[in-house]
This record gives C-alpha cells, sequence and structure tokens, in this order.
C-alpha cells in the first residue's frame, strides 16, 4: 500500500525538517532505488513509496544524518543511518520512524 517516515530529533524534541531519505529495494541484481525524498517541516515524508511501489521483499530507508546535523550546526557520529526492514504484507501501511541524537538513534514499525 504505501510507506511513510517521521524523523524526530531528541536533543530538541523536535521535528528534523529538511532531512533527505532515501527509499531502495532489494532484488536479485541488488539494490534499486525507487525514490528519494525530504522531511517537511513536521519531520515526515508521507509517502516515501507510491501506492504500487511497495512491493513484498527487503527495503531500506538510508537517512542522511549527518548532513543533517552538520547543517543545524552539530558533530554527528552517523554520517548516515540506513534502516533495512522487510515488506511481507505490501497490502498494509508501513511507517518507519527515527529517533535521533548525535550519538543515538532508535526506530521501530509504526502505524
Amino acid at each position: 500500500m504505501s510507506l511513510s517516515t517521521h524523523v524526530l530529533d531528541t536533543v530538541d524534541g523536535r521535528p528534523a525538517a529538511g532531512m533527505s531519505v532515501t527509499h531502495e529495494f532489494r532484488d536479485d541484481r541488488g539494490w534499486r532505488l525507487v525514490g528519494s525524498d525530504v522531511t517537511d517541516d513536521d519531520g515526515r515524508i508521507a509517502s516515501v513509496a507510491a501506492p504500487g511501489d511497495l512491493t513484498a521483499g527487503v527495503h531500506r530507508l538510508t537517512f542522511a544524518s549527518g548532513d543533517w546535523e552538520t547543517a543545524n550546526g552539530r558533530e554527528c557520529f552517523w554520517p548516515e543511518v540506513t534502516v533495512t526492514f522487510e515488506v511481507t504484507a505490501p497490502d498494509e501501511h508501513h511507517h518507519v520512524p527515527l529517533l535521533l541524537s548525535p550519538y543515538g538513534y532508535s526506530t521501530y514499525r509504526g502505524s
């Protein structure tokens, strides 16, 4: 169905607006770019994968965390954060949020 994401800056307790995110899908030839976008003012990308682009299999989102931290005047241990996950029910909505600080991050499957 669809894939969305949300990035929260846990240092300031605010959305991470303006972060680049890339979506890729792994097939028998390796990783294939599905699309990329930038988080909005609320730190969200409502549709990383358009309907029909979310197929069963292994996907990954790569967040340009280092570029974002540098642009906001901070150092960051993570030049990028890559979250790899498997879609087994492509007809469902998938939400993959990222909680980010300069020296740590976490993620989960949201709703």
